[in-house]
């Protein structure tokens, strides 16, 4: 049944108790074998594409990839002659594969055939892909019901069938009025002012190797197998690459013993992504080595200072794979969140550990008045494969949000929420739930901190009633990593400090990099700078969020000022294509957009004729 409070939209499984089998009665055919090689085929597509620059603004959903895969590349894939009606027919004929024969490697030859066939990723990376997908993927669909109209509108897009597999649902707020809003008022002067260090993505490859071919066949380069560069081109430099390449240990090492100018911090937020891209070959085994060796890592440069970490969407393999906890055996993911609890258990308060070992998020006092909590932003994710089976509030998270926002309201205490996932690219019905929680509890949360785009952007909230007046803003900050061709950096918070009546608000953030041209010279040592200031490089009068809503509208009629973004927004390193007015709006309309697929939130900024043209520039995120 579903936890309390929630009501439920369509799925197998409660929120947060144990899982509701479909009903195999009602005569919907289930997703055949073929089609479940078709599904198995053509994820290696959604987990490694590279995008073609880095624009990674919110995309309409996981599966909406596989309709547009098939749209724009129909030629080359071969899909010219699946139509609708032959796609419908097809799932209808060949529904009693996996009803028959639950067999997962005829499955997997198959799917591997068809990845080779359609040319979706080089035969190596397609039958690697394929054997560490199928056999959650088989899972996921063993457990779920899909119509062949579903599945092929699934496939094919919504021309060709609806389907409603993430139908909506709602958390119940608690019967408590909401306070009348209380923005915070300046620090006085000489308060205390904490500095928070934040790291994201840091996306260790232990197989990098300078010299390397940065620009390979594989969907990640400069790493052992990608081979030598031709002649007229360059290897992997030293200290990382402008390419789709992740970062040599030695690059992290570099980060965190160069912290010294940018500190003393009272503590750390890391939102994870420990692992390298090469999520087509990855193994228990190795994420467990990325986890303990980058912790330790960690531990050695930041010495007693409290770090809180959260849990990122490559931790696992599959990459984005995250069953909801009702999955038990050898599909759940105990083996990664006991693993964390027993890494991060010395940063960790016993009362963090219970929920970290259920569900990877957990909430403690860092210091009085203050709560934070780590979010688990896996299971808003658009590309987990297992909310095919149950997307309602998966292990009942935001009920629990709700609870631990309640009790800081009622203590009077402020919250700051760290995730890796940020709630604008999540799936619609747990994207506008969260968006709900935060401007129910506006006066409690006073900082969001996320990461996963692998750029420095934000995402703005707004009051239900009308969309127009900042509440809350959630601040996404870039990558460690590279990948794709990117400076690698860190972020720094100025926050309101640990004293009685502090707003524990963010005052300022500051951005270092590493500039990857001049690091790599010959001889080069890496320096590790300061890129800017928010609050003097944008002219803000304040970091609240009203400031970053004017900051948006100032931007769309005043170029110069946005090229400053564009070219921060990439830390240091835009793509040589320029950003014009669509690019330039889709990308102002993100920062507008924390509630997924809620274009009202940019209804004053967009004029409606060009709203098509700004959805055309949306791209996926460079996770």
């Amino acid at each position: 049944m579903p936890g309390p409070g929630v009501t439920p939209g369509r799925g197998g499984a409660g929120a947060g108790g144990g899982e509701r089998r479909p009903d195999r009665r009602r005569g919907a055919p289930r997703l055949g074998s073929l089609g479940m090689a078709l599904a198995l085929a053509l994820l290696p597509a959604l987990a490694l594409r590279t995008p073609a620059a880095a624009h990674p603004l919110p995309v309409q959903g996981l599966f909406a990839s596989f309709g547009g895969l098939v749209s724009q590349d129909g030629g080359s894939f071969g899909w010219r002659n699946l139509t609708c009606p032959a796609c419908k027919s097809l799932f209808t004929v060949l529904d009693f594969g996996l009803q028959k024969e639950n067999n997962v490697a005829r499955v997997g030859s198959l799917a591997t055939k068809l990845c080779q066939l359609l040319k979706i990723a080089p035969p190596a990376v397609c039958q690697s892909a394929v054997q560490l997908f199928e056999d959650d993927m088989v899972e996921v669909w063993r457990r779920s019901v899909l119509s062949p109209s579903e599945a092929c509108g699934l496939l094919l897009g919504p021309s060709c069938g609806h389907w409603d597999i993430f139908s909506s649902w709602n958390i119940s707020l608690p019967a408590v009025p909401k306070p009348a809003p209380r923005p915070p008022g300046p620090p006085a002067p000489g308060a205390p002012v904490s500095r928070v260090l934040f790291l994201t993505d840091l996306h260790w490859d232990r197989d990098y190797l300078e010299g390397t071919d940065p620009d390979c066949g594989d969907p990640l380069c400069c790493r052992r197998g990608s081979g030598p560069p031709p002649p007229s081109r360059r290897g992997a430099g030293h200290w990382g690459e402008y390419s789709k390449c992740d970062l040599p240990l030695r690059t992290l090492e570099s980060l965190l013993s160069g912290l010294g100018p940018a500190g003393p911090f009272d503590r750390v937020y890391w939102t994870g992504d420990i692992p390298a891209h090469n999520v087509w070959h990855q193994s228990r085994q190795d994420q467990l080595q990325a986890l303990t060796t980058v912790t330790a890592l960690v531990k050695k440069y930041l010495g007693p200072v409290p770090v809180y970490p959260a849990v990122g969407n490559h931790e696992s393999t599959p990459v984005n794979g995250f069953p909801p906890p009702f999955i038990e055996g050898n599909h759940s993911s105990r083996w990664l969140y006991e693993a964390m609890a027993e890494a991060w258990g010395p940063w960790l308060p016993a009362e963090a550990l219970p929920t970290l070992r259920t569900g990877g998020f957990y909430a403690l006092s860092p210091s009085p008045g203050l709560r934070l909590i780590s979010l688990n932003m896996n299971f808003c994710s658009r590309e987990n494969f297992w909310l095919l089976i149950n997307s309602t509030d998966p292990a009942g998270q935001l009920q629990w949000l709700v609870g631990e926002l309640q009790a800081a309201e009622d203590r009077g205490d402020k919250v700051h929420i760290i995730g890796h996932i940020p709630p604008g690219h999540c799936l619609k019905s747990w994207s506008w739930n969260y968006y709900r929680i935060v401007a129910r509890y506006e006066n409690t949360v006073a900082g969001q901190f996320f990461g996963h785009t692998h750029v420095d952007e934000f995402e703005i909230f707004y009051d239900e009633e009308t969309l127009s007046r900042p509440l809350s803003v959630a601040f996404l900050a870039p990558s460690a990593t590279t990948y794709i061709s990117l400076n690698p950096g860190y972020r720094v918070y100025l926050i309101d400090g640990n004293y009685p009546g502090s707003s524990h608000v963010v005052l300022d953030h500051e951005t270092y990099i590493l500039n990857l041209t001049q690091a790599n010279e010959p001889g080069a040592t890496p320096h590790w700078h300061l890129l800017y200031r928010a609050l003097e490089t944008y002219g803000l009068p304040n970091a609240l969020p009203a400031a970053w809503n004017d900051l948006v509208y100032r931007m769309r009629g005043d170029p110069q000022l946005f090229q400053t973004f564009w070219f921060l927004y990439h830390k240091g390193h835009p793509p040589s294509e320029p950003c014009g007015t669509p690019c330039r709006l889709a990308t102002l309309c993100a920062q507008l957009s924390a509630r997924s697929d809620s274009p009202a939130l940019c209804r004053h900024l967009v004029p409606e004729a060009s709203i098509s043209d700004v959805r055309s520039h949306q791209r996926r995120p460079l996770c």
